[in-house]
C-alpha cells in the first residue's frame, strides 16, 4: 500500500518502505526502544533485531476496510523500562511525526514487543 498524491507539479508516489524508513527512524530514536524487531521470533525465542536497511521487516503498513492507513511495528524494548509508558509515547510520536510528514491520517499504530534486552 502505497501514499499516492496529486499535485499542480505531477504525481508523488510514497512507497512502503519509505514509510517504514519514516517510522523506523522515529522508533528507534525513542527512549527504552533497543531496536526495530523482525515480525518473526527465532525457533529459540529470541527477537532479530534489525538495521536501518531492513525496517522493513519489521514494520507492516496496510489499509483498513475504511481506507485508512494501519502501521504495526515490532520492537524491542529495554530491561527496567516501563514497557506500557514508552509503547505509549512512541505510538504517539510515531503517529505525529508520520500525520506531519506525510500528510496523511493514520487510523492505527499497533506495537508488537517481541523481546526485552538489556541496553548497553
Amino acid at each position: 500500500m502505497s501514499i499516492q498524491k496529486e499535485t499542480d507539479l505531477g504525481n508523488i508516489k510514497i512507497s512502503e518502505d519509505a514509510i517504514a524508513t519514516l517510522a523506523g527512524g522515529v522508533v528507534t530514536e525513542s527512549y527504552g526502544i533497543v531496536g526495530m524487531a523482525s515480525q518473526k521470533i527465532l525457533k529459540d525465542g529470541l527477537a532479530e533485531l534489525l538495521g536501518k536497511e531492513n525496517y522493513t521487516k519489521g514494520i507492516v503498513v496496510r489499509e483498513s476496510a475504511d481506507k485508512q492507513l494501519e502501521l504495526d511495528l515490532y520492537v524491542v524494548v529495554g530491561y527496567g523500562v516501563k514497557i506500557t509508558e514508552v509503547v505509549y509515547e512512541v505510538q504517539k510520536k510515531v503517529k505525529y511525526v508520520l500525520e506531519k510528514t506525510l500528510e496523511v491520517k493514520f487510523k492505527s499504530v499497533n506495537i508488537y514487543v517481541q523481546g526485552v534486552r538489556v541496553i548497553s
